[in-house]
């Protein structure tokens, strides 16, 4: 008997929870975006569209040693920028800021349009390919000056201060043979000589340790 009220007992909790469960399920992640002005960008989009954001445009050249100019300015001081340097990066910076607040104006107007043809429901095929295909292109153009600006700014900064750049940003390092240790090449040491005062460069690669000692040895001996 009381088996059986224990299953009769699962049936009914089985029965009162699989519906809302279901209907969980079924549940639309774009519940509550319908109340959006525009449907397709939230508020925060349309914000960074409008303000000249990045929004992740230019990855391809921020994760591959191409630092962006608004960065580069944020870490003016830790990157050691001469006059000249940061004259250029906020040149660079200030016209890709006004060009991608001009297009990020365009897409989100278009979007709008699109928007309202769809709630009015008075959209057809000719307004659709137009618009879909205005606002694919403008945003082509929005990607192109985010990138070319991080291709102008690789231009003004020295080697180091990419690293530099890379190492404060957080990045990983390329994977090279010299991961993680300095690189000799790169850094272009220089030796004092104390006794007159001047500056030396240090020379080219002459051999790996031990082998040109044993050269030298033979040579004494």
């Amino acid at each position: 008997m009381k088996k059986m009220r224990e299953a009769i007992t699962i049936t009914a909790v089985l029965i009162l929870t699989t519906p809302l469960a279901l209907s969980q399920d079924l549940k639309s992640p774009y519940a509550g975006q319908e109340k959006r002005g525009i449907k397709s960008l939230s508020r925060e989009k349309i914000q960074e569209y409008l303000s000249g954001g990045g929004m992740g445009l230019a990855k391809a050249g921020e994760l591959n040693h191409y630092p962006g100019p608004k960065h580069v300015l944020d870490l003016a001081k830790e990157l050691y920028l001469s006059k000249k340097q940061l004259f250029e990066t906020e040149e660079i910076y200030n016209r890709m800021h006004g060009e991608a607040v001009r297009l990020g104006r365009l897409i989100v107007e278009q979007e709008k349009i699109l928007d309202s043809l769809f709630a009015e429901q008075k959209i057809d095929e000719t307004q659709l390919q137009s618009l879909t295909a205005g606002i694919a292109k403008d945003q082509g153009k929005l990607r192109f000056i985010h990138l070319r600006a991080h291709v102008e700014m690789k231009k003004v900064l020295s080697a180091k201060q990419i690293d530099k750049y890379d190492a404060l940003r957080g990045y990983k390092s390329s994977g090279g043979k010299n991961d993680g240790l300095p690189d000799i090449k790169r850094m272009n040491p220089i030796v004092f000589s104390m006794h007159d005062n001047n500056y030396w460069k240090v020379g080219e690669h002459l051999a790996r340790a031990w082998d040109i000692g044993k050269e030298f040895k033979t040579k004494k001996e």
